[in-house]
């Protein structure tokens, strides 16, 4: 099969929301080429180094890049990308350069360019996510493992957003607690929460790839038994109530939600908050104290901030 390249340079701030347009436009998964990844160690946990070539990156800005299947639907769906990604400077998102490019690739190069990108990487003092090509021997006897398939949905784990996510769950989790994951993608938190001990975790996302990858990936990790993944807009008419509510997504989608979250959780719930650029720090706080939250804690890593907030007692 052949298929097509798709590449876009733009921003730091817009690698989630256009790796999302990716990912609903059929993407079998998203590259980050981010220059600043050349000036930082590649070491795997096996100790080999594996080596980047700085003509594969920009100078400024990031590239974006995915891979759709050449088709006769092809060009339409390259238009609708396009479109989808030049629409996000109404949420005031910084999209840069904006420059979109086609090449051709075969299955054997596709293939071929994961293994190059997705490496064992340890996100947490206790969570390592590895791909599922991997063999891997945990270092410790607490060490907790998560297997992916990047080529199943949109989100490897390996993103801040996502590690910040991870390393606040493992601080405030308690065993048994009830989890939402709001915007469950790749269902990567709801596998972190169930094997966390988490006692029941319900993953939501409106896209159906999404729900239909945590399924996938809840059963690779053999805690499919435990997260329930379903199609939902946000926490639209969800009644039930929780112990910690984790939502790794835009801060334009977080802010829409702040009251139902802090409805949903029991008095002392935790609400973590991802995906939020740093320019939109400050809204996503004064929003949330204005829902009735506490702030407890704001975490940065590179320019994206992570927020935890606490349901007074």
């Amino acid at each position: 099969m052949k298929w097509s390249e798709i590449k876009i340079h733009t921003t730091n701030e817009a690698i989630e929301p256009i790796s999302n347009i990716l990912h609903e436009s059929g993407a079998s998964g998203v590259v980050i080429e981010d220059p600043r990844d050349l000036f930082q160690d590649h070491v795997t946990l096996y100790g080999t180094i594996y080596e980047l070539d700085p003509n594969d990156y920009p100078e400024e800005g990031v590239y974006v890049k995915a891979y759709l299947p050449v088709n006769s639907f092809l060009g339409e769906t390259v238009d609708e990308i396009k479109q989808s990604i030049s629409n996000l400077v109404q949420f005031d998102i910084d999209i840069g350069k904006n420059q979109v490019t086609i090449s051709e690739v075969n299955e054997e190069e596709w293939a071929t360019a994961w293994k190059k990108y997705y490496k064992p990487v340890k996100i947490s003092e206790k969570i390592t996510i590895i791909p599922t090509w991997e063999d891997y021997t945990p270092v410790s006897s607490d060490e907790i493992i998560i297997e992916l398939d990047p080529g199943m949905a949109f989100g490897t784990g390996t993103h801040p957003t996502t590690v910040l996510s991870l390393q606040a769950l493992e601080q405030y989790l308690h065993e048994d607690d009830i989890v939402l994951d709001v915007g469950s993608g790749s269902g990567v938190l709801s596998i972190a929460a169930a094997l966390l001990g988490a006692k029941k975790i319900f993953s939501y996302d409106l896209d159906e790839v999404a729900v239909k990858s945590t399924q996938i990936n809840t059963k690779l990790n053999k805690v499919n038994d435990r997260v329930d993944a379903s199609k939902n807009n946000l926490l639209e008419g969800i009644t039930s109530t929780s112990d910690l509510i984790v939502s790794n997504i835009l801060a334009e989608i977080i802010v829409q939600f702040t009251d139902d979250a802090f409805e949903r959780l029991k008095p002392g719930g935790v609400f973590i908050t991802s995906g939020i650029i740093k320019a939109k720090k400050d809204l996503v706080k004064q929003t949330l104290v204005e829902s009735g939250f506490e702030i407890i804690e704001v975490n940065q890593m590179e320019d994206w901030i992570s927020i935890v907030a606490k349901k007074p007692e």
